[in-house]
């Protein structure tokens, strides 16, 4: 009897090893498009070992990587561009990417602010710059909150956004800060919100008091 013990090691045991010998064979084929149609059967039947390889990016080239490695590079087929062909270009290693480092002034707003802070500053149009200004100063505030999970008093996002602009940008006093960053014109919006609210209490009352008087008829 031969045990699997005294047989040759598997290189991928996932994939067992009679795709292992299908692999062994392929390698033996002489003519080159048999070899091709062999070496796309074998993808075949991986994938169908594998299934849960199918939701991973480029699944494709994994597995004909995988299947280079069972022939120890040594199965002469056309393979994707970008599958390495030998055993020293699967072990090399990308270079690593550096990360961007920036010191940026108040780490819980964030850089994004930052930027929108110095683009806010260099803007030439006051009424532009005001409707920034407030726009950022709405997202420090959402940012603020999310951050620290405490309500966040306008005066520091006052102050905050006086210090990282280097005072560049100041929001005077009768400015509103609010979580939502509302849209175009930040003073016109405040008398839209105040027209809509007195509408929606006028629609009640005549609702409530339609209702009240069917209940008297």
């Amino acid at each position: 009897m031969n045990y699997n013990t005294k047989r040759e090691a598997i290189i991928m045991r996932e994939y067992g090893r009679s795709v292992q010998r299908y692999v062994d064979f392929a390698k033996n084929i002489v003519d080159k498009a048999q070899r091709q149609t062999a070496a796309e059967n074998i993808i075949q039947m991986m994938s169908s070992l594998n299934p849960q390889l199918k939701y991973t990016q480029d699944y494709k080239q994994k597995l004909w990587s995988q299947l280079l490695v069972m022939s120890n590079f040594e199965l002469d087929v056309d393979v994707p561009d970008s599958v390495p062909t030998s055993a020293e270009a699967a072990q090399m290693t990308p270079s690593p990417i550096p990360y961007p480092r920036s010191n940026i002034r108040m780490k819980n707003y964030g850089k994004n602010v930052e930027s929108l802070i110095e683009k806010a500053v260099q803007l030439k149009d006051e009424e532009q710059k005001e409707e920034l200004v407030h726009l950022i100063a709405n997202f420090m505030k959402l940012t603020y909150k999310n951050w620290s999970n405490e309500e966040v008093n306008n005066h520091l996002i006052r102050e905050d956004l006086r210090t990282i602009s280097r005072g560049g940008l100041i929001i005077s006093d009768d400015m509103h800060i609010e979580i939502t960053a509302p849209t175009g014109n930040p003073q016109g919006n405040k008398k839209r919100n105040a027209q809509n609210k007195g509408k929606n209490n006028s629609s009640y009352s005549r609702n409530r008091n339609n209702k009240n008087n069917k209940r008297f008829r």
